[in-house]
């Protein structure tokens, strides 16, 4: 059954626990922060925190949505708080980073659905940190544009949003989110002109082909960032993994890509859509 497929030697994962993974988990903490690596049990953790890197997840730690694939809480999330934009941008100035990433839970539950609480931040860290570039890494919005808008006004440098899986697997694993909307999404960005970025995972029970569908389907909307990665199933309620993917195929995914159009394509098994983000600038 693949509920106990044996994960294989290529997935090894660095355990952090020098100096600076240390100063970094104190600076998220001292700050009340969240963080995706935590909240989504991110295998690359060790590796980013120890070079004094973190994806900070805004708007709490409570989702509104349950995808299957993901280990964040879902339930009635706690009012937002004011003070989060301004201990986000303090954190990233202690942690001296060049290349701020931001993510969030989805916050269905708030008329605008959380996003001027996206935008406060983007200016609070533009305020404290002039010199960082920022990546945010958004929901879908119920695909509204005038709050896609808004962050797109708010001028972070790379806006990216996931697609997560093929379109055929999509209503499995994502609770409300669609392939069409998110789509929609990733184009509103492109046009903009903003660089628009977008992850997949594998191992899902997706084919080759279906890859290269989601391939030229998020090229047509402008996408010039790619991310795939292995799933890997946080915890037992979780959707089981179908699939561990080759490295040799993820080196086929990525040479294919380069060869469609994308600018620059991250792929191998312990790749997340924030993984050496700071390249994609």
């Amino acid at each position: 059954m693949s509920e106990h497929l044996k994960k294989p030697d290529w997935l090894k994962i660095r355990l952090g626990g020098n100096e600076q993974f240390t100063k970094t988990k104190s600076i998220v903490e001292s700050h009340c922060l969240h963080t995706i690596c935590t909240s989504g049990k991110c295998p690359n953790m060790g590796e980013c925190w120890s070079r004094g890197t973190a994806t900070f997840m805004i708007a709490g730690d409570i989702c509104t949505r349950s995808c299957r694939f993901c280990n964040t809480l879902t339930g009635k999330p706690l009012p937002l708080d004011p003070k989060e934009p301004a201990n986000v941008a303090e954190s990233i100035r202690l942690m001296k980073l060049k290349h701020a990433v931001i993510t969030s839970v989805d916050r269905d539950d708030l008329p605008d659905l959380g996003a001027q609480h996206w935008v406060d931040t983007i200016q609070s860290i533009k305020e404290v940190n002039p010199e960082t570039t920022i990546e945010v890494l958004i929901p879908d919005f119920q695909g509204q544009y005038e709050l896609i808008d808004k962050v797109i006004k708010a001028a972070p440098e790379i806006i990216s949003h996931n697609m997560e899986t093929v379109r055929r697997i999509t209503p499995q694993v994502r609770s409300a989110a669609k392939y069409d909307i998110s789509l929609s999404v990733l184009a509103r960005i492109a046009k903009q002109g903003i660089t628009a970025k977008t992850g997949i995972m594998v191992g899902l029970g997706e084919t080759i082909n279906e890859v290269h569908t989601l391939m030229d389907d998020v090229l047509a909307a402008g996408v010039s960032v790619l991310t795939i990665g292995q799933y890997l199933q946080p915890s037992r309620k979780n959707i089981p993994v179908t699939e561990y993917v080759t490295p040799e195929q993820f080196e086929s995914y990525k040479s294919i890509a380069l060869q469609k159009g994308f600018k620059m394509v991250e792929s191998a098994p312990l790749v997340r859509s924030s993984y050496h983000a700071e390249k994609h600038v």
